[in-house]
């Protein structure tokens, strides 16, 4: 018998870094909930917990960047992954594109947006970003996949035991 966790690790989606910053204070961290949802305007929708440290900077400054990841990328998620630190982004190659938001030069590919709209979705929000930029970076790379990170964010104690 599979535990919750299994069933929901058979969801496809990658693993992002997604950048923050508003004026000289910049931040980014690892996020798995990410998904285009709409064409019309380009919308991408994030899932946050307010409880994180750079929710504030996301908050302020009305954008974001989603790093998208190479699968030999596993570093990098346990980098961001962590907890707030003096400066997250110290050793790694970024720059600031248009939203002011973090890019790093090694991902594969990049998304900057503005936010459209937050909602709350339980433990988390949901926050539409309009696509207002991007670019992709290493053309036929493999972008890292969720279930190939295993329970490296410790997931696997928040899902409930049963339904």
């Amino acid at each position: 018998m599979s535990t919750i966790a299994q069933l929901f690790r058979q969801l496809t989606h990658g693993v992002y870094v997604v950048g923050v910053a508003h004026g000289s204070e910049c931040n980014a961290f690892t996020a798995a909930w990410v998904m285009q949802a709409s064409f019309d305007p380009l919308l991408l929708a994030l899932s946050i917990n307010p409880r994180n440290a750079s929710y504030p900077l996301l908050v302020v400054s009305g954008a974001f960047t989603v790093n998208v990841l190479r699968r030999d990328q596993m570093t990098l998620v346990a980098h961001f992954a962590q907890p707030r630190c003096e400066n997250k982004l110290a050793g790694f190659d970024w720059s600031q594109k248009r939203t002011g938001a973090p890019v790093l030069a090694e991902c594969l590919a990049y998304f900057e947006c503005v936010v459209a709209s937050r909602c709350a979705a339980g433990d988390h929000e949901l926050v539409l970003g309009r696509v207002v930029d991007g670019g992709l970076l290493k053309v036929g790379a493999p972008p890292l996949d969720y279930r190939d990170t295993g329970d490296l964010d410790g997931s696997g104690r928040l899902f409930p035991e049963a339904f």
